[in-house]
């Protein structure tokens, strides 16, 4: 009995001792010495994450409120049947109307979604 409770004592301690020793590492993290290498490691991730926003400003967006049988075909994974099935449910009020009124699936959605619009008149 008093062996269990002494384990136990010595498992709580050792727990709270590690806690103590992360608490500590992360007060030192804040130190001006250790901010400058956050803050060169943090610039890159932004100049990554501008490059793919800008290409995709390059990308000319399809309304599927206006788009014609061919522009919409060109689309992944939208063949002639899906496209007449497009152009037959306008007037869209978003895009998002695609999947629930039954037109596409979650997936093609899911694939085309950063390529159309729906414009309203």
């Amino acid at each position: 009995m008093q062996n269990r409770i002494i384990n136990s004592v010595v498992i709580a301690l050792a727990l709270l001792l590690s806690a103590g020793v992360s608490v500590a590492a992360e007060s030192k993290a804040g130190t001006p010495a250790e901010a400058k290498p956050a803050a060169k490691a943090k610039a890159p991730e932004k100049n990554a994450k501008a490059k793919p926003a800008k290409a995709a400003a390059k990308v000319k967006l399809v309304d599927i409120n206006s788009a014609s049988k061919a522009e919409l075909t060109k689309l992944p994974g939208i063949d002639d049947a899906t496209a007449d099935k497009i152009i037959a449910g306008r007037p869209y009020n978003s895009k998002a109307r695609l999947v629930t009124n039954k037109i596409i699936t979650t997936g093609t959605y899911g694939n085309i979604k950063h390529l159309i619009i729906a414009k309203q008149k």
